[in-house]
């Protein structure tokens, strides 16, 4: 069975998310999405489990049900921040659980550390490791996922917070660490450059903070599972077996791809960076670090290297995107929409067009202009300007001569 899930998403109680979602309208988007499977988001926060409890129904299956059918998995992210090896540590986790009894668990004991109703991505003290071993004497079923591995401010690897290995963050909790989430500024390829993270799953989602489709969906992992359950979905990111590939942002496109200073307009690549000292040439100030900096900073192989049984992976930009730039508008416009239904309706779903619709049949229906463009997406014929220091990257021009891709612009970063 072919699963397209994206399973790090929130609900309308987390900082900076639409108020509009609703089980509904995230059912209703992921459908137009083309996704099979979503996460609940957020299950710690006690107004959305309720609606969770309301909306959904369990089957013993691990898998949740609306009425109309649609596949959830429980799911939440916690923040931790807390200090090791005299450093400030930040770092967010995904949660995984198999049924609302196990999140019950969950949430008592993360009430005796703190308060779970002012925010739905709770943030508490403990550390990493403090939250595998407790979870884990919850239930083994239990899955921590490592979120957005490296954004510069709240992951694993982030250059400001963060950790030079899993093993230095998780400790003797690592054995219960099966996959890693790749965030939206780097994809696949450059986790591959570190040789410690062979043993891991890579996972791609869109840790969407509203249900749009440009925003849900945006990264998915795709499953080929016996069965839609629980237990056949842990196989799967503990063992890789049955995971297929995942769909990802070009890295550029992510807001922490390029070092920079968002306050000056400053953006640079990390050979520059280091050039400039990692100081803002502007105010003088330390940049932010970005992602493909960090990469090369702990990168124990080439770019390109491909390690034995790694999963493929696509990279896309969401429909609505690819058609605001053609027609010079905003995704929100109603000439965007007009467009973008049109072919929804003709192909099924949004990842329908993206990834499978023949290239005849899209300039029929959308003119070559955005046929063209959506063809030169699926081949990486895109320029891109990339995202820096929480500022989102964005296609560059239409000229399908020109690439940006780390795997080539930076080839010889540090070897000279």
């Amino acid at each position: 069975m072919k699963v397209i899930a994206d399973l790090h998403i929130h609900g309308p109680y987390s900082r900076a998310t639409s108020k509009d979602i609703t089980l509904q309208n995230l059912e209703r988007h992921a459908r137009t999405k083309g996704l099979s499977l979503l996460g609940t988001g957020d299950f710690t926060h006690p107004e959305w489990i309720k609606q969770i409890r309301q909306g959904l129904k369990e089957d013993g299956s691990g898998v949740l049900k609306t009425p109309s059918g649609f596949s959830f998995i429980l799911s939440t992210e916690i923040s931790s921040i807390y200090s090791q090896g005299g450093k400030v540590r930040r770092v967010h986790n995904i949660i995984l659980a198999p049924d609302i009894e196990t999140v019950e668990q969950i949430n008592s004991w993360l009430l005796t550390k703190g308060r779970l109703d002012y925010d739905g991505r709770p943030t508490f003290g403990f550390s990493c490791p403090e939250l595998v071993e407790s979870l884990m004497g919850i239930s083994d079923k239990i899955l921590v996922i490592p979120a957005h591995v490296w954004t510069p401010w709240f992951s694993v690897f982030g250059s400001n917070s963060g950790f030079n290995s899993i093993e230095e963050c998780y400790q003797d909790q690592t054995r219960h660490i099966y996959a890693i989430e790749t965030g939206l500024s780097s994809d696949p390829a450059m986790n591959w450059r570190l040789s410690q993270l062979d043993r891991f799953a890579i996972v791609s989602f869109s840790d969407a903070h509203s249900m749009w489709p440009w925003r849900i969906g945006r990264e998915a992992t795709i499953f080929d599972l016996h069965k839609l359950d629980y237990n056949h979905l842990f196989r799967a990111l503990k063992t890789r077996e049955g995971l297929v590939e995942t769909l990802e942002f070009f890295p550029e496109e992510g807001k922490y791809h390029y070092d920079g200073h968002r306050d000056c307009g400053v953006s640079m690549e990390p050979r520059e960076a280091i050039r400039q000292r990692n100081i803002c040439p502007v105010c003088r100030k330390p940049l932010t670090i970005g992602v493909l900096h960090r990469v090369e900073e702990l990168a124990d192989r080439p770019v390109g290297h491909r390690p034995e049984g790694a999963k493929p992976f696509r990279s896309v930009i969401p429909l609505s995107e690819i058609i605001a730039f053609m027609l010079k508008s905003q995704p929100s416009s109603r000439s965007v929409w007009e467009d973008y239904n049109k072919l929804i309706n003709a192909f099924g779903s949004e990842l329908g067009v993206l990834l499978d619709a023949e290239e005849a049949q899209l300039k029929n229906l959308a003119g070559k202009g955005i046929a063209g463009m959506i063809l030169r997406v699926r081949t990486g014929q895109v320029k891109m300007k990339p995202g820096f220091d929480g500022v989102y990257g964005e296609i560059a021009d239409k000229d399908p001569e020109k690439i940006v891709s780390p795997q080539k612009s930076l080839s010889d970063f540090g070897r000279k």
